[in-house]
């Protein structure tokens, strides 16, 4: 349980969120939503048929992890990749709404924007429809997200890689950030691709989920001793300050570099999707830390935030405002 002086951190923290500035590097995605109704089966396969009453689209990936920063009043840079297509066009035109900079997106016509269709029919998904190609950005674009990321690091705080897997980031790319956000001691932050654990080496913190976090160490956490074993191996693999692991319904665990491990119960009160959750942490615990927090400060903040989200159907994003009404709520029911 949180005590009164911890609370009164974590709301000074949060407020501090308006002068955090984070440049969020990685796989842009837009996110397609076709909400209707179901009520029988079709006749010609075993399937749902889903009567279509409306449809929306939001951001996705990186560009979802940028709209959160802006929704909890920090400063977001983005940088990344789009299609030169009317997905890109709408997904620029929705950032621009919510005050991301997007100078560092860059549009390339050989590749379409990553778009997700997500079928949800009373509240439940029913399908997703990947269109998207995954093959490595070349090596024009990448030197232009290089040379973007080098003219902007000094300004920011901190920076978010996020990596989906769908060609930006690169190893090529996380050599030349890397060492040079290292040595302008910025906080750098990984939500990973786990086939790509070799890339994130020097990391200040990686928040993979459970699953992820076993692929990347090569073993499962069927048990507390194998988590804490887990967690500890990936510290020592990626040379990295903690590793936030998240465990759904079990909250997550941070492990730190020292010998701290750190369980911290789910606050989430309802479930309806975790669609874009991981997003919603590792903004909140970035921004966090580049505000200051200590790393169980920011782990906390992170999983208020995310308990948020999870309750509301779609991707979605929180503010500061409900962060610390859900803090608030959550201490005086304690």
């Amino acid at each position: 349980m949180l005590k009164k002086a911890d609370i009164a951190r974590l709301n000074h923290t949060i407020s501090r969120f308006s002068d955090v500035k984070i440049l969020v590097v990685g796989d842009l995605i837009l996110d397609e939503f076709i909400w209707g109704d179901s009520s029988r089966i079709s006749p010609e396969a075993p399937v749902p048929v889903v009567l279509v009453q409306r449809e929306s689209v939001m951001p996705g990936g990186a560009a979802n992890v940028a709209n959160n920063i802006s929704a909890i009043g920090a400063k977001a840079f983005l940088a990344g990749v789009i299609g030169r297509d009317a997905h890109g066009r709408k997904l620029e035109s929705i950032l621009k709404e919510q005050g991301v900079d997007l100078e560092g997106v860059i549009s390339d016509p050989e590749r379409p924007t990553t778009l997700k269709t997500r079928v949800v029919a009373r509240h439940q998904q029913v399908v997703r429809i990947d269109r998207e190609s995954s093959s490595h950005t070349n090596a024009g674009i990448n030197r232009e997200l290089v040379e973007y990321i080098k003219s902007r690091i000094r300004e920011v705080d901190g920076i978010i890689i996020e990596d989906y897997g769908k060609g930006v980031v690169t190893p090529g790319l996380l050599k030349e950030i890397i060492p040079l956000a290292r040595r302008l001691k910025k906080v750098i932050t990984v939500d990973p691709k786990e086939e790509h654990i070799s890339y994130y080496k020097g990391a200040t913190a990686i928040t993979p989920n459970r699953k992820e976090a076993e692929s990347m160490g090569g073993m499962k956490a069927k048990d507390d001793a194998s988590l804490n074993k887990l967690g500890r191996s990936l510290l020592e693999k990626l040379k990295l300050q903690s590793a936030l692991i998240t465990l759904g319904e079990n909250g997550m665990r941070v492990f730190e570099r020292g010998g701290r491990t750190t369980q911290i119960p789910t606050v989430a009160q309802e479930v309806f999707d975790v669609s874009g959750a991981g997003d919603t942490v590792i903004a909140t615990f970035t921004a966090a830390l580049c505000a200051d927090a200590k790393m169980i400060e920011a782990a906390h903040i992170s999983n208020f935030a995310g308990g948020i989200v999870v309750g509301k159907v779609g991707v979605a994003s929180t503010s500061q405002a409900e962060i610390k009404a859900r803090i608030r709520d959550h201490h005086w029911q304690a």
